[in-house]
């Protein structure tokens, strides 16, 4: 199988890596990411059907959000936290910070009705 192409740290640009974020699909597979490690992507089914996901997954690598590593059948995503950070420092905390601001603050309006 020919391994999946990742841009070198480097070369991670920062209006892709903002492209690749500004879609709340991707922004859940980088929280879920974040609190949990290194995931299948089959764990993220419950997000869309398997094209859509392959089409989000491949937006957050070809930016280099993430890396994705092939085991057999499998591929398993981390966040490139060291690559980022290196390149725009405090990015994915503030990110995360701001996902998890949201969130707390959906389910209260969702709380209050």
């Amino acid at each position: 199988m020919k391994p999946l192409p990742h841009p070198p740290r480097d070369q991670i640009a920062l209006p892709a890596v903002l492209d690749a974020l500004s879609d709340e699909t991707r922004l859940a597979i980088v929280a879920r990411l974040a609190g949990e490690g290194e995931l299948a992507c089959g764990e993220f089914l419950a997000l869309g059907s398997k094209t859509n996901l392959s089409y989000h997954m491949a937006k957050l690598r070809e930016a280099g959000v993430v890396r994705t590593r092939q085991d057999g059948v499998f591929r398993y995503m981390t966040l490139r936290w060291e690559d980022l950070e290196a390149r725009f420092p405090g990015l994915l905390q503030s990110l995360l910070a701001a996902i998890k601001r949201d969130t707390a603050s959906a389910r209260r309006k969702t709380a209050r009705k």
